[in-house]
């Protein structure tokens, strides 16, 4: 007997308590969706693959032609450079946040290196950029307000109550700690390079260090994420499930 005949024989009522079969499977939830659209956002915001070549164009224009030429020769080269790549982004139709934010830096640190007189004062910016965000990072790891879970929850509205379970919050100390690594490296090997007037492995480790860098520190960022996001799931299924847990969620 077909289910619309059964159904029909039935009177066209289900028997109490009977619920309609869910045929769709399990559909991801809400914070699922969160974590993979944030992914998308985080690679954008980065460029995407071709993003690493947009930024090491301008770095390696400089030191190449500051060698050969004079120091305003590279500096012109070096901004006329950053402005194409933008233009390229324009009509390519590629995210131009990027592209802007390269022109702005290299601006600034052609800036710089004007006012120093010398081609190694490109970098500096980028050198105590990296000290001044690698201390914000370990200061708030140390005040236990990690910095990956408080933007995290800012951009996304979802409230910190996180920071009253250890697992999530150990998951944002890993995910902040990698950051404070990242630029702390950059800071230290790029300063000894500084001193050590070595701008060509100056430029070499602002490359190698930057994308590929930020890509691990990123990954742990994700892995963090959907960590913090399972875990509060699973606390907001047990306490609807015993709603005694709510008065101690540090336990879990």
């Amino acid at each position: 007997m077909s289910d619309s005949n059964a159904s029909a024989a039935s009177g066209g009522h289900r028997p109490a308590g009977a619920e309609p079969a869910d045929t769709t499977g399990p559909a991801p939830g809400p914070s699922e969706d969160r974590v993979q659209d944030a992914e998308k956002t985080m690679l954008e915001q980065m460029g995407g693959v071709s993003g690493l070549a947009y930024s090491a164009v301008p770095i390696v224009v400089f030191v190449v032609i500051s060698t050969l030429a004079s120091l305003m020769v590279a500096i012109w080269s070096a901004i006329g450079v950053a402005v194409a790549i933008a233009v390229v982004r324009l009509v390519r139709k590629e995210p131009l946040q990027p592209a802007i934010s390269g022109v702005i830096g290299v601006a600034v640190c052609s800036f710089i290196a004007y006012r120093s007189g010398e081609a190694k004062g490109f970098f500096l910016l980028g050198i105590w950029t990296s000290l001044v965000y690698g201390g914000v990072f370990l200061v708030s790891i140390v005040a236990r307000w990690p910095l990956v879970g408080v933007v995290w929850s800012a951009l996304n509205g979802l409230g910190f109550s996180w920071r009253r379970n250890r697992r999530a919050m150990l998951g944002y100390d890993l995910a902040t700690l990698a950051w404070t690594v990242v630029f702390a490296a950059k800071f230290v090997v790029q300063q000894w390079l500084y001193v050590s007037d070595e701008t060509g492995w100056l430029a070499f480790a602002r490359i190698a260090m930057g994308y590929p860098l930020t890509g691990l520190a990123l990954i742990v960022t994700v892995w963090a994420v959907r960590r913090a996001s399972k875990i509060a799931e699973e606390t907001a299924e047990a306490e609807r499930a015993d709603p005694a847990l709510r008065s101690n969620p540090a336990s879990s």
